[in-house]
């Protein structure tokens, strides 16, 4: 492999790993907060994209590195892993996220009927 595709390479993983830092830094909670925030569908896109073009990366190692390559993996590494160790309360606040909306749903239902039975009182 050509010293400039482990370049590429190294570039590609860097982006990666900072895209993960820059989402876990917006997800992950203030002093004054217990949980993370719910992600947005953007932020799990860029997530979910830079996972697969570092897996598409990291598939194609060559099997000898230089070291500004060796350098990338291992920070990718890092990010992933704190990812992977804050999955389980990001999915916590997704799913409070979700039972809000429901409530929020369930309210609007009531005041919408109750706007149509004072319609039809009014009618009539």
């Amino acid at each position: 492999m050509t010293f400039e595709s482990q370049q590429q390479i190294a570039h590609d993983l860097h982006e990666s790993s900072n895209t993960i830092r820059r989402v876990l830094h917006e997800l992950l909670p203030q002093a004054s907060e217990n949980t993370p925030h719910a992600a947005t569908p953007q932020q799990m896109s860029d997530l979910l994209s830079q996972l697969m073009l570092a897996g598409q990366r990291l598939r194609a190692l060559p099997a000898q590195r230089d070291g500004k390559l060796e350098q990338e993996i291992s920070e990718y590494r890092q990010e992933v892993e704190r990812l992977r160790s804050l999955l389980p309360s990001i999915q916590v606040s997704l799913l409070a996220e979700r039972a809000r909306l429901e409530r929020e749903r369930e309210r609007l239902n009531g005041a919408a009927a109750w706007a149509q039975a004072s319609l039809q009182t009014l009618t009539k």
